[in-house]
């Protein structure tokens, strides 16, 4: 858990003795590492569980704050986004059946997190990256208050510079440009921890390294982001970019980022990496610190290192040595930091198995790694892995290339068992929860892969955020029932539910898949988008991608109207497009942007982030929400406004392009080519 007492505002003084008290950490960790001071002997393993705040409607809803006040659990804490929480769980010895302890406490926690959430209408719902988040979910009034987070965010933003550039690729393709450290929002992981002994520590960390691919490749449950499909463990990727501190000049210099897998093998101690790190990254947060580590080595004491522990939570390495106190001795623990949250608590604890098997067998089976493996390979075989899951291929001990399934299947399972046994973990536990992993890489059935085969079974016709939604609403489902989800059946739409149109944000249906012209294109395009995608507008953007107007087809039934119809081959777009447009942000509620499609009496409403173009919002779409709910909450807000009426009104004439062409004085008369354009698009899908 991150040190949540940092200093908000510090001078350069205190800037300077914080830093010292860094290295004065690192030379006490130093001294007590080669003189044997550290705990051998003992493995301990913990764990921390992130998860999703949601409202009945399966959208990520702000309220940590008072979960945690009604829960009144010491456990639970805040994470840096508001709908976010964490939990930090009891470390157990490695033996017995510390595997299902672990389990029986995850199920408790969250149990008590589901019912103090209910309290206001809220749920949990655990998720590497929660399908139905978006943008206008990523700013900073939902950043959780506190000074360490707060901080963070504005030294991150200040050393990289504002417009933060989102850029990552798989099936689909995601960019956008965020100002801030809000899209770390996003993420939740599933951290384990295992107390490794100091002696064995930097032989111990290499198999972490080493082994770190196959494992997440068993494990990826974060494949989508805004809607689009990236990443089987998208978080790998957008937590580098979310916590990036490099400036353009550092990024030209190859700098590595605060969020890395590392660049090489401990050779031979990890305090290695720990200078490295401190002398690479600069300080990001300050606190008083009333303790001289190397003085309380000297008295007999065994020192806090407050300073280097707060420095070392800023510099977010996929395996990351941790340094506690347990029973007055002081001990190091290997922090597993890829692992998503989810799918269930019966998955995470596999994931968790599958990991501590591995770090006890692997050493004893193959000595050190640094002799059998390129570290490029290790990393190389980690970042195939978030891309593509059980599809990757992987790099092993023998120089070989392996997909991991294979590789996992016919290789690290048995020695994955081996290692529990090792351990004194009983056999039940070793069968049950590495049969889970056995069944869900058997199968290729990952939590990755259930989404997007979830979504790829899903009416193709739905909107993207209806698809969202079931497909969180089935993850709630199956977590709720702790099924692995090898086992879980595909999501589907359900026919009728509460929360299926219970709209917020115009943002969470808006139409993104958008087919523009430039102003000077010949009006006839134009007419052919409106005729072959069935569509009543078309918006026009210049060549910097700004909005500048609107092509209606009711701006062609205009131009027959007045005998035009020969020149639509030689008009541009600018000289019959609407520029005085009504626009609107995604943050937009629904009923405001339904009320002012109405009170304007206009059919369509750009979506605009920045000045760009970013969606559009028809009348069509509104036959999506749920009419009574929005006809009676309507009818409260027009009653809100002097002088409006207060019935809805189920036909809007602008709206209806067949009946302006059939009333058009000697409509068969006019330009026949452009005419059936007008009439096809007017008699279309209405969107």
């Amino acid at each position: 858990m991150g040190d949540k007492n940092v200093k908000s505002k510090y001078d350069e003084h205190e800037m300077r003795s914080f830093t010292r008290a860094v290295l004065t950490d690192l030379q006490a960790l130093d001294v007590m590492l080669t003189s044997g001071q550290i705990e051998n002997g003992v493995r301990r393993i913990g764990a921390e569980q992130e998860m999703f705040l949601i409202d009945s409607s399966m959208n990520p809803v702000p309220l940590a704050l008072d979960v945690i006040a009604k829960a009144q659990d010491e456990r639970l804490t805040t994470e840096i986004g508001r709908f976010n929480l964490e939990a930090n769980l009891t470390p157990l010895e490695m033996k017995d059946d510390c595997l299902s302890r672990l389990e029986s406490e995850l199920s408790d926690i969250l149990y008590k997190t589901k019912h103090a959430a209910s309290e206001f209408g809220a749920d949990v719902v655990l998720a590497g990256i929660l399908p139905t988040i978006h943008g206008s979910d990523l700013t900073l009034q939902n950043l959780t208050p506190m000074p360490r987070y707060e901080e963070i965010n504005r030294v991150v933003s200040e050393l990289h510079g504002r417009n933060r550039l989102i850029h990552i690729k798989g099936i689909d393709e995601l960019q956008m440009n965020v100002q801030d450290t809000s899209i770390e929002f996003c993420n939740t992981s599933f951290q384990v921890h295992l107390q490794v002994g100091g002696e064995e520590f930097a032989t111990v960390y290499n198999w972490a390294q080493a082994a770190a691919a196959p494992i997440l490749a068993a494990a990826v449950n974060s494949p989508l982001l805004m809607n689009s499909r990236l990443w089987h463990e998208t978080r790998i990727a957008l937590f580098q970019h979310a916590t990036d501190t490099r400036s353009a000049v550092h990024r030209l210099r190859q700098q590595t980022p605060r969020v890395n897998f590392g660049e090489r093998w401990i050779e031979n101690s990890i305090i290695e990496e720990l200078r490295d790190d401190a002398v690479r990254f600069r300080v990001l947060l300050t606190q008083p610190i009333n303790e001289d580590s190397t003085a309380e080595l000297a008295a007999g004491r065994v020192p806090n290192l407050n300073a280097w522990r707060l420095h070392n939570g800023t510099i977010w390495r996929w395996n990351r040595a941790c340094y506690g106190i347990v029973n007055g001795k002081p001990g190091l623990r290997i922090e597993v930091r890829y692992l998503p949250a989810g799918p269930s608590i019966v998955d995470e604890v596999a994931n968790a198995a599958f990991f501590l098997g591995l770090m006890i067998s692997l050493p004893k089976e193959f000595g050190d790694v640094t002799r059998l493996m390129h570290f490029e390979d290790a990393k190389d075989n980690f970042f195939n892995a978030a891309r593509y899951g059980l599809k990757s291929q992987i790099v092993w001990l023998d120089g070989e290339s392996y997909r991991a399934r294979r590789l996992i299947l016919e290789q690290l399972l048995p020695l994955a068992r081996r290692g529990l046994r090792d351990s004194g973990i009983i056999e039940g536990d070793i069968e049950r929860f590495l049969t889970i992993i056995e069944g869900r890489v058997t199968n290729e059935r990952t939590g990755a892969q259930w989404m997007l085969d979830s979504l790829a079974n899903m009416d193709p016709r739905a909107k993207k955020n209806v698809r969202a939604r079931s497909l969180t609403a089935a993850m709630k489902k199956h977590q709720e029932e702790n099924v692995p989800v090898h086992m879980w059946g595909l999501a589907e739409i359900p026919p009728e539910s509460e929360w299926i149109d219970n709209y917020k944000t115009v943002e969470q249906f808006m139409t993104t898949d958008l087919f523009t012209v430039g102003p000077d294109d010949v009006l006839e395009l134009a007419a052919n988008v409106m005729h072959w995608k069935h569509v009543r507008h078309v918006p026009v953007e210049d060549k910097k991608g700004r909005l500048v107007g609107i092509v209606s087809h009711r701006d062609v039934v205009e131009l027959l109207a007045l005998g035009k119809a020969d020149l639509a081959n030689e008009i541009a777009v600018r000289e019959i497009m609407k520029t005085d447009l009504v626009v609107i942000s995604p943050e937009t509620s629904t009923l405001e942007a339904l009320y002012l499609m109405r009170n304007k009496n206009i059919g369509c409403l750009p979506v605009v982030l920045r000045g760009r173009l970013v969606g559009l919002i028809t009348a069509y779409d509104f036959l999506t929400v749920s009419a009574k709910l929005l006809e009676e909450r309507l009818v409260n807000l027009a009653s809100e406004q002097p002088g409006s009426q207060t019935k809805i009104e189920t036909e809007n004439e602008r709206q209806d392009g067949n009946d302006a062409i059939d009333d058009l004085p000697n409509a068969d008369d006019l330009g026949p080519h452009l005419l059936t354009k007008a009439r096809q698009a007017g008699r279309g899908t209405h969107k």
